[in-house]
This record gives C-alpha cells, structure tokens and sequence, in this order.
C-alpha cells in the first residue's frame, strides 16, 4: 500500500491534469503487474455459458421456434453478466483494491486457449487471440474462436477517462459481436461507462453506470441498466436487464418479455415480464458460486518476444516486490525502446502492421454486410467512433466509422506465435 503522502501527491497530478487520464504515466504504487491486453480474456472464462446458445435450437412450430429465441437471448445475456465480475471486481479481490493495467505496446500480444472440460466433449478447444492495435487511443483488438461450434466473438475496446469529484470517469469505447455461424444468428454487445471510486480512502473499487444493449440479429433486444450503493438497492454492483421482443417494444418497460434484477458480482434473479425479480423468486445466475474457467498460456520460455507476459516479466516481477526504482527502470525501458521504434518507423515512412486486425471504414462502402451495420440499425445505435452504446443522432456523433475487426486468414497463416 502506497504511503498516505505518495497517493495525496497522486490525487492532486490528477486532478490537475487536463485531458484523457489513460495517457497518464501512473505512479508505481497503483500498477498492477498484469497488462490490459490481457484483459479480453475475461469475455471467455465460462466457456460453457458462451457456447451454451448455440444449443438451444429447433422447434417444430412457430410458437416454438420463437420460445427458444427468447431462451437465447436470455442464455447471451446470462453469459455477458457472468463476464462482468472478472473484467472489473478481479484485482480488487486479489489484490486489495483496483489497480492500474500496464499499458500495452503497440502490436503486444496476448494469447491462449480454454480446454474442454464438459462430460460429453461438446464444446472443443476455444481460442483467444488479443492484440494491442493502436497505443495512441489505446486500444486493444480481440477473438474468441470457437471452432467445433463454429462460433466467434470478435471486438475490440478502448477507454478515455477524466477526472472528476472524487472520482473517475471512464467512457468506453468499441464493442463486442457474437456470431453463432450455425444458428445464423448474431447479436451485438455494447460497453457501459463506469467510474472508479474509493479515491479518497486510497481504496479505488470500479462501479458500472450507464446503460448497455445486447441487440440480436433476431430482432430481441436486452437493454441492461447499472447503478452502485443508493438506486435501485443499498447494494453495490447493482443491474437490472429486460429483454424486449424488439427496438420499438422497449419504449415501454410494460413490454418486457423479462426482468433480471441483482448484483452483477455476486447473486440476480430472473422474472417474467415487467415483474420485479425477488431472491425468493428464480436465481438467474451466481457469480460468485460459478468459478471462471482459467486461459491455459504457454511457458514465458516459449513465448514470442511480443507476447504479453514475456514482454513485461521483468516489470511484472517488480511490481510483485513492491521494488519501485525498479519498476520505473524496466518500464522504461520497454517504453523508451517503443518511442524509438515509432521515430524511425515515421522516419523511413513504413506504418506500423497490425498482425490479426483490420481496421474497417464503414462508411467508405466497402464494409459490405458487417454486423455493426445491421445490428447498429435495428437497435437505433450509433455506428460512430463514440463512447459505447451511444444512440443514433446523437450530437457526439462525428462522421467517423472506422473499426476493428479479426482477420481470421492472418491467424491461420501465422508462422511464428501459436497457442
């Protein structure tokens, strides 16, 4: 735990610093030994949940056919709140409070896979490959491929934080698509803002605000609502979720097909319609009584130079001392060998290649049919480069659409990083 005087100092660099806080050089104290790209493995720690959909089909009537529908969208929306407390309560519980990710390089990579471990072998061998994109907005592009169910979940995620009060402000950027290639069905997962709390205690804890949407290619909708300590409850990390049979049916909470209401990080329960769920009513899912399902990643020893863990072993290592000189010593370096990569890349002309990613330009015409599109039309969402999950016609709207997506023959044909 940093000294009282060294997070005071930290507070008021922060408070006096003007523009996005995730460009800011922290302080060693506050690091965390992991690096952000490290953190798409959250989305397929319960691979069971992910795949769990693409098991829900058939259906001899109509009535049938739209009653399973309904199941898995509910099945998505169960899986999307099971990644929650991973991504954003995990270094809390491991190491006392929120810490900061190193921030990644660019083309940092970050790669492993889950093992099947269901009775029946249904599952297979799922995938995640991850890669730092750009560093200046960071972000980080990912794929979690799954491919005896032929199933992928593909996005990417960026963030600008701010400053405010005692606390921070974070807007997420990018978002998540979900294909189950076999049910032809395919839904879009936006990121919700949070804000970090617990500046003043020295004890930073992150809460979720804002609403997120899970849009189905179907036409079903999830619209989910987060609040902390004080709306809906006294309880922190709290949520609430109705699905709607469409975009329309959600201008009225009458409409909902059904409620899910609880902690995203520990206990929701489910009820149909516009019911308010109680804990007496259906557990919809526990969070805290399922335990993620860990990446297998290879030794560092046999890991590319750009790969995550090798990369920042010697930082990592540090950070796990508490040996700040020589935490700002090994990330320096890295950091410095970086800056000098970039001038003599701008100086020769060459442009950095990203290894598994393309950036799209939606609105150059050439995207053809690509889900945001669609998916973005059907829910009212903005395709723009906004914060996640911005309506259509919004004044942050700014006529840009360029966007991350996998490029599946790039990995197939990789030569010198494997799983």
């Amino acid at each position: 735990m940093a000294s009282s005087a060294s997070w005071t100092s930290f507070l008021k660099s922060i408070t006096s610093f003007n523009g996005d806080l995730s460009s800011l050089t922290a302080p060693p104290f506050i690091l965390s030994p992991t690096s952000l790209v490290e953190y798409s493995q959250y989305w397929g720690e319960h691979p069971d949940l992910l795949l769990e959909p693409n098991f829900i089909s058939g259906g001899e009537t109509k009535d049938e056919e739209q009653s399973n529908a309904v199941k898995r969208m509910l099945a998505v929306t169960k899986w999307f709140i099971s990644t929650l407390r991973s991504q954003y309560c995990s270094r809390n519980e491991s190491m006392g409070s929120e810490k900061k990710p190193l921030n990644p390089f660019l083309g940092e990579v970050f790669v492993g896979s889950w093992k099947d471990e269901s009775k029946e072998q249904k599952f297979g061998e799922t995938v995640l490959l991850s890669e730092q994109v750009s560093h200046h907005p960071p972000v980080t592009g990912y794929a979690i491929i799954n491919d005896k169910n032929n199933v992928l979940l593909q996005g990417y995620n960026g963030i600008r934080a701010t400053i405010s009060t005692a606390s921070i402000s974070v807007k997420q950027y990018g978002h998540a698509i979900l294909e189950y290639k076999d049910l032809k069905e395919t839904y879009l997962i936006t990121l919700p803002p949070l804000h970090i709390e617990g500046l003043i205690t020295a004890s930073p804890f992150v809460e979720l605000e804002g609403t997120s949407y899970i849009q189905s290619s179907n036409g079903y909708l999830a619209v989910i609502d987060y609040s902390g300590r004080g709306y809906f409850s006294g309880k922190k990390n709290t949520f609430k979720a109705r699905v709607y049979a469409d975009k329309l049916a959600s201008a009225d909470k009458e409409n909902a097909l059904a409620t899910i209401s609880g902690q995203w990080s520990a206990k929701s329960y489910i009820a149909k319609g516009n019911e308010k769920p109680s804990s007496k009513g259906e557990l919809f899912y526990d969070a805290l009584a399922k335990t993620p399902e860990h990446l297998h990643v290879k030794p560092i020893e046999e890991q590319h130079a750009l790969e995550s863990r090798k990369a920042w072993r010697k930082v990592a290592d540090a950070i796990r001392k508490s040996d700040y000189d020589l935490i700002q010593e090994e990330k320096s370096l890295i950091e410095n060998e970086q800056r000098e990569m970039r001038k003599q890349e701008a100086a020769s002309g060459i442009k950095w290649q990203t290894r598994w990613f393309d950036c799209v330009d939606l609105k150059d015409g050439k995207a053809g049919d690509d889900p945001l599109l669609s998916l973005g039309n059907i829910a009212s969402l903005s395709v723009d480069n906004v914060p996640s999950g911005t309506l259509r016609g919004s004044k942050k709207e700014n006529g840009e659409a360029k966007h991350w997506r996998v490029n599946l023959e790039k990995w197939h044909n990789e030569k010198e990083i494997k799983i």
